[in-house]
């Protein structure tokens, strides 16, 4: 669904920084994966590549076998707005919006007809729980209600890929939780295929996988298992000895 060939990002300046070095990463139709590593070790350059917000200096990044990269600008947009979904640490719902409105967006920006979106908002927020805060505005929910508008606004036009940009940052543990539960139920039951970048262990024990990422280049990966525990240790052993600044991992328990 998802492949990552040999990917490398040179930021050009007075001082050439280089983001990412040889990437190579590879998700499956239906998997839930998840990017970590220490602050400043790439894993934002790769989903802005995957999100076609950037581009790579060298390799590609192929979408279903296609390169969206090559794409002209209207049609890169399209592709953007029909194939992506993205979840963001700051919800970037509109105040003056309320929830339902926030959610069909993207509906709206296709011209799909009132009668349609209000029904695919209904059958959304079902889903998803959050039917009773439909008509209220972002600044009268909680963050874990925002996010969850949030995640029905990026799935509401059920894309191919889902991406994820820290979604538990702003969160409670217990809206974390909540957040990321919905996540992989909509993973399992829709089959969405999903890329979760995070500091948080806690969300990433949600993943199928996580691919750990240092200085730019592939460390590691592991995969979950049939227990979430024992993944979630098997991700803060790794942490440890991945390193990076104290404050870059939360020190959350399951």
């Amino acid at each position: 669904m998802l492949q990552v060939k040999q990917v490398s990002k040179v930021y050009e300046g007075k001082l050439a920084y280089r983001a990412l070095t040889d990437i190579n990463l590879t998700i499956d139709t239906g998997e839930f994966v998840g990017i970590m590593g220490p602050s400043g070790s790439g894993k934002t350059t790769l989903l802005n590549m995957i999100a076609t917000i950037d581009e790579p200096t060298t390799g590609e990044v192929l979408i279903n076998g296609n390169n969206p990269h090559r794409l002209r600008k209207d049609d890169l947009a399209k592709f953007r707005r029909n194939e992506l979904g993205f979840v963001f640490q700051e919800f970037n719902l509109l105040h003056t919006l309320t929830v339902e409105e926030n959610i069909v967006l993207p509906l709206t920006l296709d011209g799909t007809k009132v009668k349609i979106m209000k029904q695919k908002a209904k059958q959304i927020a079902e889903k998803l729980g959050i039917t009773d805060i439909m008509k209220k505005h972002t600044y009268e929910i909680s963050g874990g209600q925002a996010q969850r508008a949030a995640v029905a606004r990026a799935m509401i036009h059920s894309p191919k890929l889902l991406l994820a940009d820290e979604p538990t940052g702003n969160l409670d543990s217990k809206s974390s939780k909540d957040v990321m539960g919905m996540l992989e139920s909509i993973n399992k039951n829709d089959h969405t295929t999903m890329m979760l970048v995070t500091h948080d262990p806690q969300a990433a024990s949600y993943c199928d996988r996580v691919v750990f990422i240092r200085d730019g280049k592939f460390y590691s990966e592991i995969h979950r298992g049939d227990s979430r525990q024992t993944f979630f240790q098997k991700i803060i052993d790794t942490l440890s000895l991945l390193g990076g600044d104290d404050h870059d991992f939360p020190s959350v328990r399951v």
